[in-house]
């Protein structure tokens, strides 16, 4: 069990990851800081229900995908953002282009997501990263780091963004995040974050030992009227 403190007040007692992803969000402000080290009655009773039909849609989300299109999405995934922009979309498709979230090691995947702009943002950021299932962060990477930069999106264009990668994590139970972000002022905003948004099943019969760099080759592309 972990407990997280912020300036001598109780947030939250949970899971390792739990408490961790929570912590993320401190870092960036986007988690709901008591006052006084407590919620109002109210506040409270609206934080429990949103968790509630947030959880309900997720868990319908997360089974017709997983049925229909071979993803397996989260239902406990951890979503926070100032909401500018929007992942509207995401999905791995394996070496023959299937939706699938089991990936034989060696082979060629890619890691996709779509994004919708509520409103102009300069220079967002497209991001994803690989995590085992004690919640370590493994690999990953971005548009800025990658050198793939979108200029300016502006309200109501939507985005799709693909990286393309040569599975070389070992076999095993991973888990995928995603995220659009930015900066403003100088400051590092979140406008829309997906922690543990897809189970990752690599599938392989040889592991040897380490974590690799996953070298990306990524493609960004404007989404047209007609799509």
């Amino acid at each position: 069990r972990v407990v997280l403190l912020n300036q001598g007040v109780k947030l939250g007692e949970g899971t390792p990851k739990e408490m961790i992803d929570a912590y993320k969000q401190v870092l960036v402000g986007q988690y709901p800081v008591p006052e006084n080290g407590h919620f109002h009655p109210e506040e409270e009773s609206l934080l429990e229900e949103e968790k509630e039909e947030e959880k309900r849609a997720l868990e319908q989300a997360g089974e017709s995908d997983s049925q229909d299109s071979g993803v397996v999405k989260n239902p406990e995934l951890l979503e926070y953002g100032t909401k500018a922009a929007v992942i509207k979309d995401y999905y791995i498709t394996d070496q023959s282009g299937r939706k699938s979230s089991a990936i034989i090691k060696g082979q060629q995947c890619d890691i996709h997501m779509i994004v919708h702009f509520e409103e102009d943002i300069q220079e967002p950021i497209f991001a994803f990263t690989i995590k085992d299932s004690k919640g370590t962060e493994l690999t990953g990477t971005n548009t800025l780091i990658e050198d793939c930069q979108v200029e300016t999106a502006g309200a109501g264009e939507e985005y799709v963004i693909a990286f393309r990668q040569n599975m070389s994590l070992q076999g095993g139970e991973y888990l995928l995040s995603l995220g659009c972000t930015g900066f403003e002022g100088g400051a590092f905003v979140v406008h829309d974050r997906l922690y543990d948004a897809v189970n990752i099943t690599v599938i392989s019969n040889k592991n040897t030992v380490g974590v690799y760099d996953m070298n990306s080759k990524v493609s960004v592309e404007k989404r047209g009227a007609d799509d």
